[in-house]
């Protein structure tokens, strides 16, 4: 073939089965399943009032199990002061609910006290 043989069963994973005639691949020993429970803190940098592209949000919610365009509504709900002004937003993401917190930096800040 074209191609090079895939190395022999077992070399291609750190973690050594505990018995070597198993069915156990590296994939088995993989990072543990979402907690729903647990707080993740995502940041973006967006325009305030502006829903953001969903390409932008679905690597960074979606495996949090939440829906990109409910995420992006919450995001043009929180931020409808900042209107046209790039913002810093933290999203606190627990039991699959989106708490938006809109954080200024002194660049925004000078623009929104300027447009007043």
């Amino acid at each position: 073939p074209f191609w090079p043989r895939p190395p022999a069963r077992g070399a291609h994973c750190p973690i050594p089965a505990a018995n070597p005639r198993s069915a156990q691949t590296c994939f088995d020993a993989m990072a543990p399943k979402f907690d729903a429970n647990e707080t993740k803190i995502v940041t973006l940098r967006q325009y305030g009032g502006e829903q953001a592209p969903s390409s932008v949000l679905a690597p960074k919610v979606g495996p949090l199990g939440m829906s990109p365009k409910k995420v992006g509504d919450d995001i043009v709900k929180g931020t409808s002061t900042w209107k046209g002004i790039r913002v810093t937003v933290r999203l606190t993401i627990q039991n699959r609910a989106a708490k938006v917190d809109v954080e200024p930096n002194a660049t925004s800040l000078v623009i929104k006290q300027l447009k007043e």
